[in-house]
């Protein structure tokens, strides 16, 4: 069971959060959808409201399904760190991940996430645009010139489990 919580309630380094709990992006609907596994974000304002921004590579399956949709879903699981290294090397393309990995996705009207979930945000797109104009010293991170597209989205409803 979730339950909402306020962004003022929120008690958790989100550099910490990201880079060392790792994340589920979700996108889609109950007929199609796609998630994969991120370590890569943030949190901030923009344009007065509070917003989570992701970074997708243009390659990955997922893409499509966050063009292609105005929501998406940030979900963090505590303990689950096979699973998300799992879902975060195969393509939803061409395995069901979710299944192999045994967890159980709750439909929502704007936004998909999983019932063993510790923490979800179900974020509105509100920008996407191809990473461009990289510094010198981080092209490296793109040999095969596959930028990353920087989806940026308001934080429309936090769940916490309860």
């Amino acid at each position: 069971m979730f339950e909402e919580l306020k962004i003022e309630d929120l008690s958790f380094n989100p550099f910490t959060k990201l880079k060392n709990d790792w994340c589920l992006i979700a996108a889609g609907d109950k007929d199609n959808y796609n998630v994969m596994t991120a370590s890569w974000g943030g949190f901030g304002i923009l344009w007065n409201e509070e917003v989570l921004t992701i970074y997708v590579r243009p390659s990955r399956y997922t893409n499509s399904f966050l063009t292609n949709n105005d929501y998406f879903t940030i979900s963090f699981l505590d303990d689950h760190k096979k699973e998300l290294a799992y879902i975060g090397s195969v393509s939803g393309k061409d395995v069901d991940k979710i299944s192999k990995v045994n967890f159980n996705p709750i439909f929502e009207e704007n936004g998909i996430y999983f019932k063993e979930s510790k923490l979800v945000f179900v974020v509105e797109k509100i920008h996407h645009q191809p990473l461009t104009n990289v510094q010198k010293d981080y092209k490296k991170n793109y040999e095969s010139d596959d930028c990353h597209i920087i989806y940026i989205g308001k934080i429309k409803k936090i769940l916490k489990k309860v």
